[in-house]
């Protein structure tokens, strides 16, 4: 090996060191990466930075944005109840999981699943005040197993595929459609049992950002009006899920001038009815955007506030109340807020105080955070006004567009059958719904920019950088010909044994399908040594490419995940080493049983 394979592997050393010991980010510690080959002459820039066009890159930019829209139209939240909706527990919502995702993802690509099901994962935890990163990884290994079972269940099938037609051989066909399965489904329920009795022991219990600054944030009294076409209505406050809601207590419902509380899980709830909360500003952001509950204090104001229909770009926003405002000494009933600043108000904090009663009753003091359901000049209208010390939109709080669900539906249908097809090349197709989200009003260009989570592509784009440079200078090619090499002489099984395990750690190191190139003339060439058909080699690498569980950068969904669920590098180490041992002993049993030498 030359430099430029020592100065490789060096890096990619250091690079595990850094994110092992959390010296800073994914995407920076990979950025930089990236940037160090290109100074030194290992790659060339435009070999260093061809990740920003890769197509893996590109799909998951483009599934950003359809989630989003899904989010945006209320869609979400629809699979959210139908998924997770009466799941109380966390081992219950990873069978739920399994039963899905398993065998979706055999028939669709991992990632626009993982894409679509994480806003409705972390909604749900948070809903249930679980640990995101408790159900996270679960996703995306889930995901990976219920690949493996198809042909077209991930593109490393489909790249070994390719690599068996471009042989030529009539004795060594492409990939039947389930002939993987054959050993991919034991595989898939063998790691699938794993995941639900053994790894929720090693999963930590970790909190993303917005959990944690949850925990510091004000609470706010907060009085919602059920109107006749809220879907809440006839139901019990059990079945709404009003009763075990994240930082937010309904201490009371007025009905028609009667008080009932404190309020039992099996009051139903009724048209008219005014529902008292005391909590988190997040949890009530949630509440405004269910169809039919209005502001109490001033129903008037939009009667359709969850709907959308009138109010593009209605959000809430934070203000705080000066001295000089002639809100003070009024109550929120006597201000005015429509005719002043066509607003509303949704709930009030005031530091320090408990409040009780009506909003509509409260006399404002200055100092008073009042929640406000506002148009979306208001922020830039009052920001420097003298009425208020502050005013700031509170993230992800915009109407939701129940209106465009049905387009919203339609083309994510749309975008899983042009990938399901194979006639379609998924990033084309992501890139063209996350268009079409915007195109047909189910999300504003500027929030489909927001939902793109930059930091994420910058650790995926730049990674296939490092994986490039081991694959050029040689060097991840080296150290599986060696660990292969050691065990010729022992037979064909235990050189399946450590092609697959070669193979699994290369795919820790770059992506699945650098991975399975690199191992696939191995296999033909371990099975022309030793005399044997190449056929379960071929089975065993392309099974070991797909499984990485034990590095974020392993598989792309991984990295989706790793944010969103508070990860550090060393919960996928352990989590996921024990699932890769178990995988490659029952693929070592497997492959030799069904496709023999």
């Amino acid at each position: 090996m030359g430099f430029g394979a020592w100065f490789t592997m060096g890096l990619t050393v250091l690079v595990l060191l850094a994110l092992i010991r959390d010296w800073a980010s994914p995407d920076v510690v990979f950025l930089g990466a990236a940037v160090l080959l290109a100074l030194v002459g290992v790659l060339e820039p435009a070999e260093a930075f061809a990740g920003f066009s890769n197509p893996g890159v590109l799909t998951v930019a483009g599934m950003f944005v359809v989630a989003a829209g899904l989010r945006e139209t209320g869609v979400l939240d629809v699979v959210g109840d139908w998924l997770l909706g009466r799941v109380g527990t966390a081992g219950g919502a990873r069978a739920r999981l399994a039963g899905l995702v398993l065998p979706s993802s055999a028939v669709i690509n991992n990632t626009p699943i993982v894409a679509m099901l994480l806003p409705v994962v972390v909604d749900w935890c948070r809903r249930q005040r679980v640990a995101p990163s408790s159900l996270l990884m679960h996703l995306s290994f889930l995901s990976i197993l219920g690949g493996c079972c198809t042909l077209i269940g991930t593109s490393t099938n489909l790249v070994v595929h390719g690599l068996l037609l471009k042989q030529g051989d009539p004795n060594l066909p492409g990939l039947g459609f389930l002939e993987l399965g054959m050993a991919g489904i034991p595989c898939a329920l063998v790691g699938a049992a794993y995941l639900l009795l053994v790894a929720p022991r090693l999963t930590p219990k970790r909190k993303d950002a917005r959990q944690q600054l949850s925990e510091s944030r004000r609470e706010y009294l907060s009085e919602l009006k059920v109107a006749p076409e809220c879907k809440l209505v006839g139901k019990t406050v059990e079945e709404a899920g009003l009763r075990h809601l994240p930082g937010l207590f309904l201490i009371e419902i007025d009905r028609d001038g009667e008080a009932i509380g404190p309020v039992e899980p099996d009051v139903t709830i009724h048209a008219g009815d005014r529902l008292i909360f005391t909590g988190d500003v997040s949890t009530i952001t949630e509440l405004e955007k269910i169809p039919g509950l209005v502001p109490a204090a001033q129903p008037e104001y939009e009667i359709n506030a969850g709907s959308g229909v009138g109010r593009p770009g209605h959000r809430l926003c934070e203000a705080v109340v000066s001295s000089a405002s002639p809100l003070v000494n009024q109550s929120v009933r006597e201000a005015g807020f429509r005719a002043l600043y066509d607003a509303a108000v949704v709930a009030v904090h005031r530091n320090g105080e408990r409040l009780a009663g009506k909003v509509g009753d409260i006399e404002l003091r200055p100092g008073d955070t009042l929640l406000l359901q506002v148009g979306p000049d208001f922020s830039r209208a009052y920001r420097d006004h003298n009425d208020f010390y502050l005013v700031s939109e509170v993230p992800g709080s915009t109407a939701v567009r129940h209106r465009r669900a049905p387009a919203a539906a339609a083309i994510t249908v749309l975008l899983i059958v042009a990938i399901a097809s194979g006639r379609v090349e998924p990033a084309v197709a992501a890139l063209l719904a996350g268009g079409l989200m915007v195109a047909t009003g189910c999300l504003w260009r500027i929030d489909a920019l927001r939902a793109v989570e930059w930091p994420v592509l910058l650790a995926i784009a730049a990674s296939l950088g490092l994986a490039e440079a081991l694959d050029k200078t040689g060097a991840a090619a080296a150290g599986a010909e060696l660990l292969v090499g050691a065990t010729r002489s022992f037979g064909p099984i235990a050189t399946l044994a450590a092609l697959y395990l070669g193979t699994m750690i290369l795919n820790e190191l770059v992506t699945n399908n650098a991975a399975a190139a690199l191992a696939f003339p191995l296999a033909l060439e371990s099975a022309r040594v030793l005399g044997a058909e190449p056929r379960p080699f071929v089975i065993a690498i392309t099974l070991a490419a797909s499984f990485a569980f034990a590095s974020p950068i392993g598989y792309q969904t991984h990295m989706m995940v790793y944010g969103p669920g508070g990860y550090r590098y060393g919960d996928f180490v352990r989590v996921g080493v024990p699932l890769n041992l178990l995988l490659w002993a029952t693929a070592t049993v497997l492959v030799p049983l069904i496709w023999p030498f």
